[in-house]
C-alpha cells in the first residue's frame, strides 16, 4: 500500500462546454474556455512551478513562480491568472524564465530557516520541492540581513501549530479560510516585509474566530501550519481512503499511516460530498480511537450492581445467547429486541436487523432514527414516494433560495455549512426559521433576508402560513401541480391553507414572528428562482414532526421546487449512517428499501433468502420496548453502538426500562451511560477498524476501509455473526463485500450496488440498479417515486407540553460544532478545549428576572426532572427561550425532556420543553448525584486474582 497522491491543477475546473485549443511547449491541447494556462498545462503533464496556487482556490497570482512566455504578447504574464485563448502559443520553461524564477526563489529562500532535515514538512514541501523544480543551487544574498527567524511559534491549537518564520506569505492560508471555509478567521497583517498571517486581532489560534476545519492547514507550502501528529510521528508512508464516522455529510479523506499509527485524516479531494474539504472532527477528532477508555475485552456480569468481569469472547457471546434463548423461553419469542447504529457500517446494520428478524423470531429492531429522523421517513415517503432527501449536495451550486428549517449547518454539518455560506455569498437569498439566532442569520459576508424566529412547536403553524401567502396570493405554480400532482388532493390542500385563520397575521399570534416577515419569506421561495429546502432535528423532534415534513413538501410541490438541480427538499441527517441503518430495515415496520413486512412478496423474498419463516406484523419500538419492559413483558436487548440513556427522552424512564430487563447487551467502544446498566458488554470496533459502507445524507453510499487491526479483534460485523449463529440462526460470510451482495439481492434500490462498482467509480448515490446504473443524484425527475405527488391538510395542533405559571421558558436543544451526538467520541479528544461542559444560553431579559449572571450555576426544572447547568448569557435566544446541547453525561439534559413524541412515528419532541430556571448552590441535582454514584459503582471492573475467584 503506497500513499495517495493527488494531483494540484493550481486552479480550479472552469464549467464552461465550450472549448479552446492552443500550443503549450509545441504540443496542441483542447481545454474548457476559461481554464488557465496552469491548469491545461497540467493536464497535459507539464508541471509550471508554483507556490500561491492551488487547485482548491481561486488564482492569486502573488509568488511569480509560474510565469510563462505567449508568443506575440509582451511581459511573462502568471499561469495561474492568464486563461487560455484560441491559438495562443505558449511556452514554460526558457532561459529568461528559468533566470527569473531562479531569482525570485532565491528571494524566498534568503528569509526562510534552512532546517529542512529536522522540519516536519521534510519530503512533503512544496518550497522544497519548487526550489528543486526551478534549479536553485545558491543563495547569494546571504542570511545575516533582516529577516522573521525570531518569530515567535502558535502553538496554541491543540491540532496543529504555527511556526512565521516558515511563511512565505503566499496568502494560501487566508484564501482557503476566506474561500473553502468561509469564516475569514485570517488575515495578512502588516505591509510589504513585516508581512505575516494572523488570526484575528494578532489572537493566538486557540482563541481566535478560528473554527479548526485545517483548510489553511492544507493550503499551506510549507511546515508554517502543520499537524502536531506530523510533527511527533512524522511523515506517513502510506494511505487508504475513507468515510467519516461522524456527522452525515459523509466526508472522505485520506488516511494517512505509518505502520499502523494514524498519523493524520486528510480531506479527499475526490470526496463527492465534501470536495476536498473538513471540519473539526473529521480533520482532527480521531483519537478516540486509540484512547486509553475504550474496553477491549468481552464482560459480564449477573447484575447491574456487580463489577464488571473480563471473559473470552467465546464465553461473553455463549453467557448473552443463552440469557436471551432462557428469557424467549420462559416469556415468549417477543421478549427480547434490538436497536441498530447508526455509526456503524450498512452491512453491520443489516446484520443487525436479519438476526433480529430471522434469529430472534420477531420484528422487535428499531435504530436511533427513531429518536431524530423517523418523521421524515413517514413525511417524505408519503408525500413524494420515498423516505430520504431529494438532491446531492453539489446541487447547492444551482440554488438561488435556501430556507433552512429547524437546522443549524454551520454546527452540525459543517462542511455543507461552508458550502451554503460559499454559495450565499455568491448571490443566493436566505431564509432561516429557527427560535435561535443560528450563526447563517448574520456572520462574515453572510446574512439571512429573512430570520423567523418561531416559538418553539410553532413550525406547522408558520410552514402553513407560508402557504397561506403562495396559494392566495397567486404564486402557485399551477404548471407543475397540474402535471406532476393529485388534482384533487391539491385542491383541498389549497381550500385548506387559504382558510384567513392561516393567514400571517392570525398566526403571528401564536409564533410570535411578525405577519410581514411571513409575507416576504413566502414571496422569495416561491419567486426568487431555484429554492432549496434544508431541514434537521428542529422540524422532525416534535410532537407534529410528520406534520411539519408534510408541511414542507407541500410547499416544495406548490413552487415546483423538486425534480432538478438547485431545488428539493433536504433532510440534514445528524449520524454519519443513519440514512443507511433506516435503508437497511432498521425499522420494526420495515425491511431494507422502505417496505413494510405485511407484504407477502417483499417477506418472500427474505424468507427465500435466509430461510427461515418471517413475522408479518410489526415489532416494538424503542419507547414500546422501555414501557414493555417496566411492565415486565420485555426482558432483553441487544445495543449495537447507541448510548439511549443519554440520547433518548426522559431519562429516568430509559433507565427504569433498562433496570428492569434481565439481560442487556451492550456493544460499543466504551462503558457508556446505557452500559451502566448492561449485563454484558462486547467491545466494539472503530471505523479505523474495519470495512463496510456509509450511506450519508444526500443517499450517497461510500466505501469505509480498514486502516488498523481492530483493537477488540474483530470487526462488529463479525461480533453479530458470531452472536446470531450462538442463537442457533447461521451467518457465514467471510467479507462486508458478501453481505452487500445479498443486500443488493433483498433490496430494488441497492440492486446495482457492489464494492466493485464502488471501487469504479467512487460512490453511488441510491436508487442504483437497472434503471440508474451509475446511482440517482436527483430524485423525481419527470415524476414522483409514488407517482402523483401528494398534498396532506397540515393543520396545527399545540403541543400539550406548553409554558406555565410553573414552568414559564421553553427549552430547546441542539449541537455544536465541536462536539458529535452524546459526545462518547469527541470528549475523548482535544475538542473539548472548545466545548468542556454543556452551557444554557438563556436571554439577558430572563437572567436578570431570576438574579442571574454569567458562569453561575443554574437548575433548569421541568415537570419530568431536573438538572443543573452553566448560564451562558446571550441574546441568540428570544426571551422565553432558553437553549442547550446534550454532549455531556455529567449534565443528563435529557432528565428535563419529557415523553411526548410525534403522531406518527413517537419521535421525541426534545425542541419544546416547558421549564423554569433558578439560581443554583452548586453543580449537581439529586439525580445527578444519585446518577454519578451509580456510573461509579457499574463501571468497576474486577482485576487479576478478584477476576479469577
Amino acid at each position: 500500500m503506497s500513499l495517495i497522491r493527488e494531483i494540484d491543477y493550481g486552479t480550479p475546473a472552469p464549467k464552461s462546454d465550450k472549448m479552446v485549443t492552443l500550443s503549450i511547449d509545441g504540443v496542441e491541447i483542447s481545454v474548457p474556455e476559461g481554464t488557465s494556462i496552469m491548469r491545461a498545462a497540467m493536464e497535459m503533464g507539464t508541471e509550471i512551478p508554483k507556490l500561491c496556487a492551488t487547485d482548491s482556490i481561486e488564482a492569486f497570482g502573488s509568488c511569480r513562480l509560474c510565469l510563462v512566455e505567449i508568443e506575440g504578447r509582451n511581459g511573462t504574464p502568471a499561469s495561474c491568472t492568464t486563461p487560455v485563448a484560441p491559438g495562443i502559443k505558449v511556452k514554460t520553461q526558457t532561459p529568461r524564465l528559468k533566470a527569473l524564477r531562479n531569482g525570485v526563489m532565491e528571494l524566498y529562500i534568503s528569509d526562510h530557516p534552512l532546517d529542512c532535515l529536522t522540519c516536519a514538512a521534510n519530503g512533503d514541501c512544496e518550497l522544497q520541492t519548487q526550489a528543486g523544480a526551478v534549479g536553485l543551487r545558491e543563495v547569494r544574498y546571504g542570511y545575516e540581513g533582516k529577516n522573521h527567524f525570531d518569530s515567535q511559534k502558535d502553538v496554541s491549537n491543540p491540532y496543529f501549530a504555527y511556526d512565521p518564520t516558515k511563511c512565505i506569505v503566499c496568502n494560501r492560508c487566508v484564501r482557503a479560510c476566506e474561500e473553502t471555509q468561509g469564516t475569514f478567521a485570517l488575515t495578512i497583517d502588516g505591509r510589504g516585509f513585516a508581512s505575516r498571517v494572523s488570526p484575528g486581532q494578532n489572537e493566538p489560534f486557540l482563541q481566535s474566530e478560528c473554527v479548526s476545519c485545517g483548510a489553511c492547514v492544507q493550503a499551506c507550502p510549507t511546515a508554517t501550519l502543520i499537524e502536531k501528529s506530523v510533527i511527533e510521528i512524522g511523515q506517513p508512508e502510506h494511505s487508504a481512503v475513507t468515510t467519516c464516522a461522524y456527522c452525515g455529510v459523509g466526508c472522505a479523506f485520506k488516511a494517512e499511516m505509518r505502520g499502523e499509527e494514524l498519523v493524520r485524516m486528510v480531506p479527499y479531494k475526490d470526496g463527492k460530498a465534501n470536495h476536498g474539504h473538513s471540519c473539526v472532527k473529521g480533520r482532527f477528532a480521531y483519537g478516540y480511537a486509540t484512547h486509553r477508555d475504550r474496553i477491549l475485552k468481552p464482560m459480564i456480569r449477573a447484575s447491574i450492581n456487580d463489577p464488571w468481569r473480563e471473559v473470552s469472547w467465546e464465553e461473553a457471546i455463549g453467557y448473552a445467547a443463552s440469557q436471551f434463548r432462557r428469557i424467549q423461553a420462559e416469556h415468549g419469542r417477543g421478549a427480547i429486541g434490538g436497536i441498530t447504529s447508526s455509526r456503524c457500517t450498512n452491512e453491520e446494520t443489516y446484520l443487525v436487523q436479519k438476526l433480529i428478524r430471522a434469529g430472534f423470531g420477531n420484528n422487535n429492531v428499531d435504530t436511533c432514527a427513531r429518536v431524530c429522523h423517523s418523521p421524515t421517513g413517514y413525511g417524505l415517503s408519503t408525500a413524494f414516494g420515498t423516505s430520504a432527501g431529494t438532491q446531492d449536495f453539489d446541487s447547492i451550486d444551482d440554488t438561488d433560495v435556501m430556507l433552512v428549517i429547524g437546522a443549524n449547518p454551520t454546527d452540525g454539518h459543517p462542511v455543507f455549512g461552508s458550502r451554503m455560506k460559499k454559495r450565499l455569498r455568491e448571490g443566493a437569498k436566505l431564509i432561516v426559521i429557527d427560535p435561535r439566532r443560528i450563526d447563517l442569520v448574520e456572520t462574515p459576508h453572510v446574512k439571512a433576508d429573512f430570520h423567523l424566529p418561531l416559538r418553539p412547536g410553532c413550525n406547522v403553524a408558520v410552514v402553513t402560513s407560508l402557504a397561506h401567502v403562495i396559494v392566495t396570493e397567486g404564486l402557485v405554480n399551477e404548471a407543475f401541480v397540474r402535471e406532476r400532482c393529485d388534482a384533487q388532493e391539491f385542491a383541498d390542500w389549497a381550500a385548506f391553507v387559504s382558510e384567513p385563520r392561516h393567514s400571517p397575521e392570525e398566526v403571528e399570534k401564536i409564533s410570535g414572528v411578525p405577519a410581514e416577515l411571513v409575507r416576504g419569506a413566502a414571496r422569495l421561495y416561491a419567486t426568487g428562482g431555484n429554492a432549496s429546502i434544508f431541514y434537521g432535528l428542529g422540524v422532525t423532534e416534535h410532537s407534529q414532526g410528520s406534520t411539519t415534513v408534510l408541511a414542507i413538501a407541500n410547499l416544495a410541490m406548490a413552487t415546483g421546487n423538486l425534480g432538478r438541480p438547485g431545488v428539493g427538499v433536504n433532510p440534514l441527517r445528524g449520524q454519519n449512517n443513519v440514512q443507511g441503518a433506516c435503508d437497511m430495515g432498521s425499522f420494526p415496520h420495515e425491511f431494507s428499501g422502505y417496505r413494510h413486512v405485511s407484504d407477502e412478496d417483499t417477506r418472500a423474498v427474505f424468507e427465500n433468502m435466509w430461510g427461515v419463516a418471517l413475522d408479518h406484523e410489526p415489532g416494538l419500538r424503542i419507547n414500546n420496548m422501555l414501557d414493555a419492559a417496566v411492565d415486565g413483558v420485555f426482558r432483553g436487548i441487544y445495543i449495537q453502538g447507541e448510548d439511549i440513556l443519554q440520547s433518548d427522552p426522559d431519562t429516568k424512564h430509559v433507565a427504569d426500562g433498562l433496570a428492569a430487563m434481565e439481560c442487556v447487551v451492550v456493544q460499543d467502544l466504551f462503558l457508556n451511560e446505557t452500559a451502566n446498566y448492561a449485563h454484558v458488554f462486547l467491545p466494539g470496533s472503530t471505523f479505523l477498524e474495519k470495512d463496510g459502507t456509509f450511506t450519508n445524507a444526500e443517499r450517497r453510499i461510500q466505501r469505509v476501509r480498514k486502516v488498523m487491526t481492530p483493537l477488540n479483534g474483530y470487526g462488529d460485523w463479525e461480533i453479530t455473526m458470531m452472536l446470531s449463529n450462538a442463537m442457533g440462526y447461521p451467518m457465514n460470510y467471510s467479507d462486508p463485500s458478501q453481505i452487500m451482495d445479498e443486500v443488493a439481492l433483498t433490496t430494488p434500490s441497492f440492486a446495482g450496488v457492489s464494492y466493485a462498482k464502488l471501487e469504479a467509480e467512487g460512490s453511488v448515490q441510491w436508487p442504483c440498479n437497472d434503471n440508474a446504473p451509475h446511482g440517482t443524484p436527483v430524485m423525481h425527475i419527470g415524476g414522483f417515486v409514488r407517482g402523483k405527488g401528494k398534498f396532506v391538510v397540515t393543520e396545527y395542533v399545540a403541543t400539550d407540553e406548553r409554558a406555565g405559571p410553573r414552568f414559564p421558558l421553553l427549552l430547546t436543544t441542539g449541537r455544536i460544532l465541536s462536539h458529535y451526538n452524546v459526545g462518547a467520541q469527541t470528549r475523548r479528544t482535544a475538542n473539548v478545549a472548545w466545548h468542556p461542559e454543556d452551557v444554557l444560553e438563556i436571554h439577558p431579559y430572563d437572567a436578570e428576572q431570576r438574579g442571574i449572571v454569567a458562569g453561575d450555576w443554574v437548575r433548569l426544572h421541568s415537570r419530568a426532572g431536573e438538572t443543573t447547568l452553566r448560564a451562558l448569557i446571550t441574546d441568540r435566544v428570544a426571551p422565553g427561550v432558553v437553549y442547550t446541547t446534550f454532549h455531556h453525561p455529567l449534565t443528563q439534559a435529557n432528565v428535563v425532556t419529557t415523553d411526548f413524541s410525534d403522531w406518527a412515528t413517537n419521535c421525541p419532541e426534545f425542541k419544546v420543553t416547558a421549564v423554569q430556571v433558578s439560581r443554583s448552590n452548586g453543580p449537581a441535582s439529586e439525580w445527578q448525584e444519585s446518577y454519578r454514584q451509580h456510573a461509579e459503582q457499574s463501571r468497576r471492573i474486577l482485576e487479576g486474582a478478584d477476576a479469577a475467584e
